[in-house]
């Protein structure tokens, strides 16, 4: 059937989620790529090659394999990456010119530019997912540069299709770019439930040797967007003074290690040593156990396209109180699988935490809530849609920039 070069080019599938820029994309295109090589899809992953040991494949399962690119020097911060996509779309070029592939999948917007490059050189089509969107972040103070708006706009009006997670993001691709509506598809990620799936709290604790108290979760990289001082601002304010905050991940991007370090300002001005613990980034099945323990899950972010981390914590049949930004405004239901918050009032985030804790009745009846809404997504699903979506591709002619 199709051949697909999936373009992952400022980070790797292979890298561990939370490290550096890794995070939920990583996850999105590992499992993607797994799932689209179990359908009898030929996945070739191309990423940048990140560090001088690197082998230049990896066959990561069959018919899955991914290839490193060089394009610069390996140490290479994303926001030094823009001069380089040229350099790592000719060495796509080189090995797709070698063995043809059908489509290219782009996965976020250095990665398209490349796919935009490709799309005319080689004439193929081409599919972008994007993650973010530089207007979206602007608008909830996270300014990305002109040149990325531009360089989006240009890719998103060549697009063959572009794929949106959800409805929120579909209409954000529409109203901000004025992308074509007939060439946007609706194709959320999923969650692998064979390791997200409800469990035994007082086991997960046990296992991860955590106090038996009222546990709230916060996964995700340390960053400004995500909202970690946020998580730790609203332990502080809860009413239940015996609750501990657990944090997953690691600093992340330019601003990380500002970030980590008025992490740990607030923690010692607020005197949470005792209630806090940090953990650092954990393998993707390991995560299931942090979920499991927890009796909430927090997620504080300024903007998420999805918002993996609370489908993740629905999957493991805990309640999100969330940001309502983006995703989460379809990941979330408020009042019946957890709480949207639509403040960055840490008290407001503080208020719904000890609703939660307070009422456990309540809490377990969300999580069983959550757990029903998450079967709703896998990644089987989501490859089958997009094997189609390819092979549909295939067929026709490629879409001319206007």
């Amino acid at each position: 059937m199709t051949s697909v070069a999936v373009l992952s080019l400022h980070t790797s599938p292979l890298a561990l989620p939370g490290v550096g820029d890794s995070g939920g994309m990583n996850v999105y295109v590992r499992e993607l790529a797994g799932g689209l090589g179990r359908a009898g899809v030929d996945v070739r992953v191309f990423t940048r090659r990140w560090a001088e040991d690197l082998p230049e494949r990896v066959v990561v399962e069959p018919g899955v394999e991914v290839v490193h690119v060089a394009a610069g020097p390996p140490d290479l911060a994303k926001e030094a990456l823009p001069p380089v996509v040229d350099e790592f779309a000719h060495g796509v070029a080189v090995d797709i010119e070698r063995r043809p592939v059908d489509v290219l999948h782009a996965n976020y917007w250095l990665s398209a530019v490349a796919g935009h490059d490709l799309k005319h050189r080689i004439d193929l089509p081409l599919v972008s997912t994007f993650h973010t969107l530089a207007r979206v972040k602007a608008d909830s103070g996270d300014p990305e540069p002109e040149s990325r708006v531009a360089a989006e706009s240009r890719v998103i009006g060549c697009c063959d299709t572009i794929c949106a997670s959800n409805t929120v993001e579909a209409a954000q691709l529409v109203e901000l770019y004025g992308a074509e509506p007939t060439r946007i598809e609706i194709v959320p990620p999923g969650v692998d439930r064979a390791f997200f799936s409800p469990g035994d709290r007082a086991g997960a604790r046990r296992a991860l040797g955590l106090v038996d108290r009222p546990t709230v979760l916060f996964v995700g990289r340390i960053q400004p967007l995500k909202g970690p001082v946020i998580a730790v601002e609203a332990l502080a304010a809860m009413r239940n003074r015996e609750a501990q905050l657990i944090v997953v991940g690691g600093p992340s991007g330019v601003d990380g290690d500002e970030e980590w370090g008025r992490l740990l300002e607030a923690v010692d001005r607020n005197d949470l040593r005792s209630r806090v613990r940090f953990v650092p980034a954990q393998p993707h099945h390991v995560l299931s156990t942090y979920y499991r323990s927890a009796d909430v899950v927090v997620v504080p972010s300024r903007s998420e396209s999805f918002g993996l981390v609370a489908l993740e914590a629905a999957a493991c049949g805990r309640p999100v109180v969330g940001a309502a930004v983006g995703g989460l405004r379809t990941l979330v239901e408020h009042g019946h699988t957890g709480y949207l918050v639509d403040s960055r009032a840490p008290a407001e985030f503080a208020a719904r935490i000890d609703d939660l804790v307070e009422h456990p009745a309540r809490a377990a009846a969300m999580g069983r809530a959550a757990a029903e809404l998450a079967s709703g997504f896998s990644w089987s699903t989501t490859s089958a849609r997009l094997r189609r979506l390819y092979a549909d591709l295939a067929l026709r002619t490629p879409t001319r920039c206007a």
